[in-house]
């Protein structure tokens, strides 16, 4: 049966709100979580961005979830370091820990001064970034010359089973390529005739694991305010690579959005008052075969949206209510 959890936005919300969320979200019937790893947010609307890293150890101490994390290694992010803080996590928290790796975007990269390489860069740097970790959650020692560098690096603390990393991609193209490493696919929503294709490129080159899917959703008591919250929040998200990928720095993303519709948004964000629409949604994610979907309520408010998806939504996906 699908597990469906709870994705913690921390570019919208501060983390002590969203600790209390994910404890909430449990207690409602949410049967995992995950969060996202920027540096900064896509709009100031947004406000927020923590450290992820130093919020899942409070997120996993404060709850039975298992979580998963979307992490871009090679710029910001050394792969010895990350695959130390795999290790540190999965160790304390045997079971409930998986890591996403993808190639990143420049907004939270651009920091290091670095310059942005190219896509078919930041694939070749990110399989290699796949090996360095792999090996050192492996116990090995490494030492690897190539886009990232390390020198005899060896991670102390390891947990008994190494987690799964998993594949972040949004193409049909990259899904087919992390089959080659991954133990496991993620996506957000989008038709799903492009779903279907994403999963299809995973298996059919040899993808093995779960596919996630995390899925943008927008709801309130009634339709015109979700619209509202959908647009208000979201509408510096709705453009398709390589344009999300590229730009820096959220006053890009706040001049490029200015024209952004409401019906726009509504194509990348499911939006909707009625729980039932939303159950309908997330079932045709469902029989895709998504093994688990993370729904990111995309408004700064969650106690409303946990509540009412723990009482009228998840019931009916787990078949114990009409």
């Amino acid at each position: 049966m699908t597990v469906y959890g709870i994705h913690a936005s921390h570019e919208q919300v501060h983390p002590t709100a969203l600790l209390a969320a994910v404890q909430r979200a449990e207690a409602a019937g949410f049967g995992a979580a995950m969060c996202s790893d920027h540096f900064s947010p896509w709009s100031q609307r947004q406000g927020q961005s923590a450290f992820a890293w130093s919020w899942l150890g409070a997120a996993l101490q404060a709850t039975d979830l298992p979580f998963g994390v979307v992490n871009a290694p090679g710029q910001r992010y050394h792969p010895a370091i990350i695959a130390q803080a795999i290790g540190t996590l999965s160790a304390m928290y045997p079971g409930r820990f998986w890591a996403a790796l993808g190639t990143g975007e420049a907004s939270n990269e651009h920091i290091t001064g670095e310059g942005w390489p190219r896509k078919e860069i930041r694939d070749a740097r990110l399989l290699e970034c796949v090996e360095v970790i792999r090996d050192l959650l492996a116990g090995k020692e490494v030492s690897h010359d190539g886009l990232v560098t390390v020198d005899r690096a060896r991670v102390w603390t390891r947990p008994a089973e190494v987690p799964n990393l998993v594949g972040a991609a949004v193409s049909v193209a990259t899904a087919r390529k992390c089959a080659a490493w991954a133990d496991g696919l993620i996506t957000v929503n989008a038709p799903v005739d492009h779903l279907r294709q994403m999963i299809d490129a995973y298996r059919s080159a040899g993808g093995r694991g779960k596919v996630y899917l995390q899925v943008h959703l927008s709801w309130a008591a009634d339709d015109e305010t979700a619209a509202a919250i959908a647009y208000e929040q979201w509408r510096s998200n709705v453009f398709v690579p390589p344009v999300c990928w590229d730009l820096e720095m959220t006053d890009h993303f706040d001049v490029v959005s200015q024209h952004v519709t409401s019906e726009q948004v509504a194509k990348v964000v499911n939006v909707s008052a009625q729980p039932n629409q939303h159950a309908d949604w997330l079932r045709q994610y469902a029989d895709l075969g998504f093994d688990e979907i993370y729904l990111h309520h995309v408004g700064q408010e969650l106690d409303a949206f946990i509540d009412v998806f723990g009482d009228k939504v998840l019931p009916q996906l787990r078949g114990d209510a009409s």
